[in-house]
């Protein structure tokens, strides 16, 4: 993720990357600055025999963000970009379809799952490489907003291995940027679900060295949700006061009986946030419920 620093006042770090603050023009519509959308698991591959949906589902939802009277200060794709072990076409076909976001000047964040290979990322998608990386092997950031600073995690342990991994290194990073930011909440971006709260089912897919995790974020108050994918479901739930968020996939679901795709559009506020569920069959049950969230003291 470059750095810019943008006519919006929007403050976007990208720690450990060397490269100089620029100015960007932005083209989009007006900013909505307390406004994030949350995207995940989008699945893309270079050919989408069985499902054409999928690519097609990110477009549509492109399309609802770039149509939007007020466009977010943020766009998170939250882990599992490529379809099933990040070869070069699928990002590549991801790219191509994200270049409308980008083009507009919509800020777009992008971390790793489980089905991405974070070399094959960097090497087709290079303006998201830092030249100096702020953990090795790992893909992180920081975004600063009005209202919050998101903190973009990387759980990816080994492409194809289910299982997530937060690590010592990365843990490090992650206590000490939110020490030096605790100005405001801090929500927490990651693919895999921790293995505390939610759906003890879900669980051995999770993050391996969850206790540990929230061991450090208890002891940090401005620390108020951990936003995750990875299930291909959609769940609201909370662990010691922390809130735990599972959004929605934007490619596919294990069972469309219990579950569709969509996407998460988050409001902000100091005390705060409404989250609203979006979901590509308009006349599904989640589609526009708003869950309204208050942080813990």
């Amino acid at each position: 993720m470059p750095i810019h620093l943008t006519s919006r006042r929007q403050f976007i770090t990208q720690l450990g990357a060397a490269a100089a603050l620029s100015s960007v023009e932005s083209i989009a519509a007006e900013v909505d600055e307390s406004l994030i959308a949350i995207l995940n698991d989008t699945h893309i591959g270079a050919q989408h025999p069985a499902s054409a949906s999928i690519p097609t589902n990110l477009r549509n939802t492109i399309s609802y963000l770039l149509a939007l009277p007020k466009r977010p200060a943020a766009v998170i794709i939250n882990g599992d970009l490529a379809l099933l072990d990040g070869k070069r076409g699928d990002y590549e076909h991801f790219a191509r379809l994200i270049a409308p976001l980008r083009d507009s000047g919509v800020p777009l964040h992008l971390t790793m799952g489980n089905h991405d290979d974070r070399a094959v990322f960097y090497d087709v998608l290079k303006s998201d490489k830092p030249e100096s990386p702020a953990v090795e092997s790992k893909h992180v950031g920081v975004v600063k907003l009005a209202e919050a600073n998101l903190f973009l995690l990387d759980s990816l342990k080994a492409t194809m291995i289910t299982q997530g991994l937060i690590g010592e290194a990365q843990m490090v990073w992650l206590t000490k940027l939110l020490d030096d930011h605790a100005d405001k909440p801090a929500l927490l971006f990651a693919h895999h679900n921790p293995r505390l709260g939610g759906d003890p089912l879900h669980f051995p897919g999770g993050l391996e060295d969850s206790e540990a995790l929230w061991q450090e974020l208890m002891k940090r108050p401005q620390v108020k949700a951990y936003i995750h994918g990875h299930i291909h479901h959609r769940d609201f739930n909370s662990h010691q006061g922390i809130h735990i968020l599972n959004t929605p996939a934007t490619s596919y679901v294990a069972d469309k009986k219990t579950s569709t795709t969509g996407w998460t559009m988050a409001k902000l506020s100091a005390t705060g946030g409404s989250f609203t569920t979006h979901t590509h069959l308009t006349d599904h049950e989640w589609n526009g419920i708003k869950v309204d969230l208050k942080w813990r003291s």
